[in-house]
């Protein structure tokens, strides 16, 4: 294969799918924010630039990055949940503008079940999401002008991420009064993550939205006392369930149906 991939944020996610993407005979782009990952990245052979949203515009190479690039992908999170204030539609405006004076024309967006609300209960691909928070409300705007772009492109609501360094278990361990604990799980790993996206690239499955999420959800306090206990830290201590709580539990019908896609990791 020679096609060139671009992936917009090689961070958590983007650098391992970047690495899986060159073992299987794709050339690989990638942007960062900071320039010391710039370098680090550029020594360890990636071709990397350096690009930073705003409010204002795209700063950075941003031409260089998209140079010849036919198939883009799009990780670049809200980063609402600090309460910056800060305009992620805004900011997704400027780079879809750079995006469409580009070559690319195919793209994933990865996006969040976040778009999804706790009111509606059980939800595949095939229900319109209603945001409850603002980090919600933006992604569903960014989706929806991506779909509305020249360019093809994919929305893939990943649900909570873990693996590597990333293990929410660990954040819970020997808190008390958690809220939540009939909440169904919506989780997936990284490491399905990568494989999800990169079946879609292998089979331009483009136009599409999917639920990116573990088809078992069992509840948080099930789940996270189990995972405690395995990890031998001071278990979690749960509030009392309210009745009248009522939480989303996010499936996917389109990854077996359109991607023929089985889950690898166990949950």
């Amino acid at each position: 294969m020679t096609s060139t991939i671009a992936i917009a944020g090689m961070g958590w996610l983007g650098l391992p799918l970047a690495q899986s993407l060159d073992t299987h005979g794709f050339t690989v782009k990638g942007s960062v924010t900071q320039p010391d990952k710039v370098t680090q990245l550029q020594k360890s052979g990636f071709d990397v630039y350096p690009v930073t949203l705003s409010e204002t515009g795209v700063r950075g190479d941003i031409k260089g990055f998209l140079n010849q690039v036919t198939n883009l992908v799009v990780m670049i999170p809200p980063g609402l949940r600090r309460n910056t204030g800060s305009d992620y539609v805004l900011k997704m405006t400027h780079f879809l503008t750079e995006i469409e004076k580009s070559s690319v024309r195919n793209c994933i967006f990865v996006s969040s079940t976040s778009v999804y609300g706790d009111l509606q209960g059980s939800v595949t691909e095939n229900d319109l999401p209603q945001p409850e928070n603002e980090a919600g409300r933006q992604l569903l705007q960014v989706e929806q002008l991506f779909f509305m772009a020249s360019c093809n492109t994919t929305i893939v609501r990943f649900g909570g991420l873990f693996g590597g360094n990333r293990q929410p278990a660990r954040y819970l361990a020997g808190r008390e009064n958690l809220n939540g604990a009939n909440a169904p799980i919506n989780l997936i790993h990284r490491s399905d993550c990568i494989r999800i996206l990169s079946e879609i690239i292998k089979q331009q499955g483009y136009g599409h939205i999917f639920n990116a999420v573990y088809p078992e959800h069992p509840t948080k306090v099930d789940y996270y006392t189990k995972k405690i206990f395995e990890m031998g830290m001071a278990p979690a201590q749960f509030a009392p369930p309210a009745t009248s709580e009522k939480f989303k539990k996010v499936d996917s019908v389109n990854l077996s149906e359109i991607l023929g896609y089985s889950f690898v990791n166990p949950l």
